[in-house]
């Protein structure tokens, strides 16, 4: 061990590390403090201590002709190395950042795609598992904090590693390599410079390779000739979700929220009853009954629960089963919540408004505080009136953030609430601040940035339902701007287009457009020539585009015609929709389109009105004739009930034809038929299903003597029943006719 130098071996996060740094570091009283971290962002340290800096946070470095390619350093307010930087800015003391720079790691592609062993991420987790733990904090905690003082534990942590990288088979990798000899670099300069006390923070896995210093030639050696890029540096908001496991943190934890507990309870005797009264108070707020005694009866359970086990304590996993057997009543569901809102926690950090920001990020920012919209970690619901100004601009400013690709929000489909209503679920991650990064480039506010993007997407675009897509998100953006570059992108790929899968894929986002511009105070009418076009095209190229196509191709159609007849009938447009309706009359009569879309052009018809009844019937008659192949006819029929059975339920001389024609097919034509009739048969509902199910119980000829219902009345039985209702309407009749004799 070199003298004067206190090695301080830690986990990445915890509040057993923390506690236990922050004790050494009082007890060495050091001159300077080097901590494992990015040198590239050692002008960001002092604004650890600033005014406004809320842990959950993180130190992003990036590259700024790549802002995708960077790393985060994530701290929480229990993480050893933020207790140590507070530490070092609150007593005068010089901390400075000690691992090999982001400039060099972030120049060596296979630097940044290698992936660590988890002996070197986090050794003491493997430790605690071998020695039958599941917590490691908890294995921390038991083993050195109860057991040694101050810098003892770090001692025992240093011995523990120096065993474990003395039997390590694996050799390290030259990445690794590297940064512990960059460590060793600055160690030298921290004596060179005349320190006399100096604490190392760092990861455990590290403190052998400082605690003796091979020659400084040797690591000059292996850092001669390292790449170098640009690094720009800056301080982003984190969550306690970002800090998990499960979010692909290699460093994580798992349970974040709890440690947080943990680190916010001073008292150990008060941290199994405080857990359980946070526990009680959420599931109250979730609904689900808890009472006082439920939360003294729990804190035993789990004090007992840990004596059974012969801990002095309980931890997170006693307090999950008492939760569970007193709160849940055994239920998994109601712990699921427990574990996502608690455990794992929702908190959101943020920075100094002296953090270095991109005028971007700066006008977001505003933004936010002027519409009244904080940033949350959690999914939260917003719903909006765009009749109001106020709630107008909310949602062009989520519309124009989806643009610059930061999907702070997502729209949800409300039924039943008009087109003035807008409903969103809103929830922030802390990689959006990569994506206004990457957008800062093309303008210095959000409406500027995604102006500037829309029209460079429009430039690039090289198929019509891209641009689709992008005139409706303009329009719904509310960029003006934009739109004359975008609509003549537009008209060009519309007037070069010949594929009629592309021209009726454009339909639908752009009378979406059509329909709602009014209400989003937007000139959608500029859209209507362009409407019309593409319609009067696909009805000109519709037809010989839907001949002799294979089951998959015709299938893909199908899903096409749908769409746009929904489009087009949402329009109300008699202009469109004339051409259009006569053009699926021609699809219907061609002997060469697949019944699938035959079918299905037949119910449109029918569904529109153009076609009657009886025209119905006649077709449905002739398409299911012997004449018919078969599986032509089956697929017919599956485009014909596509979309709901109540036309089959309610009209029994089509269920009386297409059930003549089912029992008199050959069996091997049945067997052909069967799939395709089984796979439009199970998209009904239950309720359709049951009732055919019933009509099938009765046997054809019982669905040929039902009248229709027109026809079922019986006038004279119907005179019997009007004096009741004009009584209960309380209206007055003409003399009612004489009924006859009933039976």
């Amino acid at each position: 061990m070199i003298a004067g130098v206190h090695i301080l071996g830690i986990r990445h996060h915890g509040p057993g590390s923390a506690r236990s740094v922050c004790a050494a570091l009082a007890a060495i009283q050091p001159d300077v403090i080097l901590l494992e971290g990015p040198p590239d962002a050692q002008e960001l340290l002092p604004l650890a201590g600033a005014a406004g800096m809320k842990p959950p946070v993180a130190l992003l470095l990036y590259r700024p002709d790549a802002p995708t390619r960077g790393v985060y350093y994530p701290f929480a307010e229990f993480s050893p190395e933020w207790q140590a930087m507070r530490y070092g800015l609150g007593a005068g003391v010089p901390v400075q950042f000690m691992d090999l720079p982001q400039r060099h790691r972030l120049a060596d592609e296979s630097e940044c795609e290698a992936e660590l062993p988890r002996l070197h991420s986090d050794p003491l987790a493997l430790v605690a598992e071998a020695a039958g733990y599941q917590d490691g904090e908890r294995w921390w905690e038991e083993q050195f904090e109860r057991r040694y003082a101050g810098l003892d534990a770090f001692k025992a942590v240093l011995e523990l590693m120096t065993a474990l990288r003395e039997d390590e088979a694996q050799p390290l990798a030259l990445g690794e390599a590297r940064r512990e000899a960059w460590m060793r670099q600055t160690l030298r300069d921290a004596q060179k410079q005349g320190f006399q006390r100096i604490a190392i923070v760092c990861g455990a896995y590290h403190g052998p390779a400082l605690a003796k210093l091979p020659t400084a030639k040797s690591d000059a050696d292996l850092l001669k000739g390292l790449p170098r890029v640009a690094i720009t540096a800056t301080w982003v908001p984190w969550t306690h979700r970002h800090l998990t496991f499960a979010s692909g943190y290699g460093a994580g934890v798992h349970s974040p929220g709890y440690y947080e507990h943990l680190w916010s309870t001073s008292a150990r005797e008060e941290v199994a009853l405080r857990w359980m009264v946070r526990v009680a108070h959420f599931l109250r707020a979730e609904d689900l009954e808890t009472s006082t005694a439920s939360i003294i009866e729990a804190t035993r359970l789990a004090d007992t629960i840990a004596s059974l086990r012969g801990q002095a304590v309980p931890g997170l996993v006693e307090f999950q089963e008492a939760a569970r057997a007193v709160f849940c009543y055994g239920s998994d569901a109601a712990m699921r919540l427990v574990g996502e809102r608690l455990e794992v926690g929702h908190a959101l950090g943020a920075v100094s408004e002296d953090a270095p920001r991109t005028p971007l990020q700066q006008d977001l920012q505003r933004e936010q505080k002027r519409l009244r919209l904080p940033p949350e970690a959690l999914d939260r619901t917003l719903e909006l009136d765009l009749r109001k100004p106020h709630d107008l601009d909310r949602s062009l400013l989520l519309h124009r953030l989806r643009l610059l690709s930061v999907p702070w929000g997502k729209t949800e489909t409300v039924r039943g609430k008009g087109t003035f209503r807008e409903v969103w679920k809103l929830r922030w991650e802390p990689e959006f601040e990569v994506g206004l990064i990457e957008g800062a480039p093309w303008g210095n506010t959000v409406a500027a940035a995604a102006t500037a993007l829309a029209s460079n997407q429009a430039m690039l675009a090289r198929s019509l339902p891209q641009l689709t897509t992008l005139v409706g998100a303009v329009l719904q953006a509310s960029l003006p701007t934009a739109v004359p570059p975008v609509m003549q992108a537009l008209a060009n790929h519309a007037a070069l287009t010949g594929d009629v899968g592309h021209l009726m894929e454009a339909v639908p986002p752009l009378a979406e457009v059509l329909r709602y511009g009014n209400v989003r105070q937007t000139d959608g009418e500029m859209l209507r020539p362009v409407v019309e076009g593409l319609v009067a095209r696909i009805c000109a190229g519709l037809p010989p585009a839907c001949s002799a196509l294979g089951e998959e191709a015709a299938a893909e159609m199908f899903a096409r015609l749908n769409a746009t007849h929904g489009a087009l009938a949402a329009l109300a447009d008699d202009d469109l929709r004339g051409p259009w309706q006569a053009t699926l009359a021609r699809l219907e009569a061609s002997e060469t389109v697949p019944g699938l879309l035959s079918g299905r052009c037949t119910r449109l018809l029918f569904d529109d009105n153009v076609r009657t009844f009886e025209e119905t019937e006649g077709q449905l008659s002739r398409s299911l004739s012997r004449a018919a192949e078969p599986a032509q006819a089956a697929a017919w029929v599956e485009g014909f009930v596509s979309g709901g059975g109540l036309l089959l339920i309610h009209r029994p001389e089509l269920w009386a034809l297409l059930d003549q024609w089912l029992v008199t097919l050959p069996p091997e034509h049945f067997t052909a038929a069967l799939p395709l009739l089984r796979r439009a048969f199970a998209e009904f509902s239950v309720p359709e299903r049951r009732q055919m199910g019933e009509l099938a119980a009765r046997g054809s000829e019982t669905a040929r003597s039902v009248k229709p219902l027109e026809e079922a009345i019986e006038p004279e039985r119907a005179a019997c029943v009007l004096p009741t209702l004009a009584a209960i309407f309380g209206i007055t009749l003409p003399e009612p006719p004489t009924p006859s004799s009933l039976p």
